[in-house]
């Protein structure tokens, strides 16, 4: 790693550099994250440099107060930088103060106790109608295994058709969408929380062709979609499956199997559907969160309640 100019005192210098020999070393964290956190600690000495109006010791990192921490966030939010990377860098200086709480040396409690910077938002952007179609259509599979082939259709197709999850539709059994005249699915989300999601007759029909196809025997507490070799089916396969699928048909990498969970929510939307009804679809606590996560403006948010509301 190169060598920067470090304002601190040897005591903290040396307990800083076997800090970072011990993330390399023992925890074996990536370079990069290394890397990081060593930026990360020496730009926070350099505000305490300034701060406290000299070169700080272990002695002044074991004075430090939240308030001191607080001060140095505001600094760098002042310098223009965004809340993620504030974020890392208070979890650097927290790593760094355990390591030392652990040599006995400091108290970490306020520094572990401080909330991060409130992070933003960010979320998948939603395929178009005519790309999410192309994406979950059976003839658009590229596996060479036509049980394979109809498995990612059908996953696909309850991602969009049913606004699932990935852990959520790979988490079903063999008794799930078992018969073809179902049309509400029980599905268990985040938390435990279980709710009931409404299935399309071609989701239906992409399971049942799947299930044709499969060459295992699906028990009926067992799993429903499984991998090459009959095991559970992993989620990162059809990550990768989607990798695929979008270069193929020319899709950006914003275009992941979340992004279909999205996009079923902003179709719905887009088409008139109720934000509350939607919310219950997704399995969201609240309406804030679904708001949030379909993309939908205040401006639009404000025009459903002035069309329901009563007393609008």
């Amino acid at each position: 790693m190169e060598q920067f100019l470090i304002p601190a005192r040897p005591d903290l210098q040396k307990a800083r550099a076997d800090w970072l020999a011990a993330l390399s070393g023992e925890r074996r964290l990536a370079p990069a994250t290394v890397e990081a956190y060593e930026r990360d600690t020496r730009q926070f000495l350099h505000f305490m440099t300034g701060y406290n109006g000299g070169a700080p010791g272990i002695g002044d990192l074991a004075a430090l107060k939240p308030v001191d921490l607080r001060a140095f966030l505001a600094q760098r939010r002042k310098d223009g930088v965004g809340a993620r990377s504030l974020g890392r860098g208070l979890a650097g200086i927290r790593s760094f103060l355990r390591f030392l709480e652990r040599r006995g040396l400091v108290n970490a409690a306020g520094a572990v106790a401080m909330r991060a910077p409130k992070q933003p938002k960010s979320l998948p952007r939603p395929l178009t109608a005519r790309d999410a179609r192309m994406v979950v259509s059976a003839e658009g599979q590229l596996a060479e295994e036509p049980w394979i082939a109809a498995r990612n259709a059908a996953v696909l197709t309850l991602l969009y058709g049913c606004g699932l999850r990935i852990s959520e539709a790979l988490a079903l059994t063999g008794s799930d969408l078992a018969d073809a005249g179902e049309t509400m699915l029980r599905v268990t989300g985040k938390g435990g929380k279980t709710r009931l999601a409404p299935v399309l007759p071609v989701a239906l029909r992409t399971v049942a062709e799947y299930r044709r196809l499969c060459p295992f025997h699906l028990d009926a507490e067992g799993p429903l979609f499984r991998g090459a070799r009959g095991g559970p089916l992993r989620p990162e396969i059809v990550q990768r499956e989607m990798v695929r699928l979008r270069s193929a048909l020319g899709l950006p990498d914003s275009a992941t199997p979340h992004a279909l969970r999205h996009s079923f929510a902003t179709h719905l939307l887009a088409g008139g559907g109720d934000l509350r009804t939607i919310q219950e679809l997704l399995g969201h606590a609240s309406l804030s969160t679904t708001q949030i996560y379909t993309g939908v403006d205040t401006a639009r948010l404000l025009d459903i309640y002035d069309a329901a509301h009563p007393r609008a």
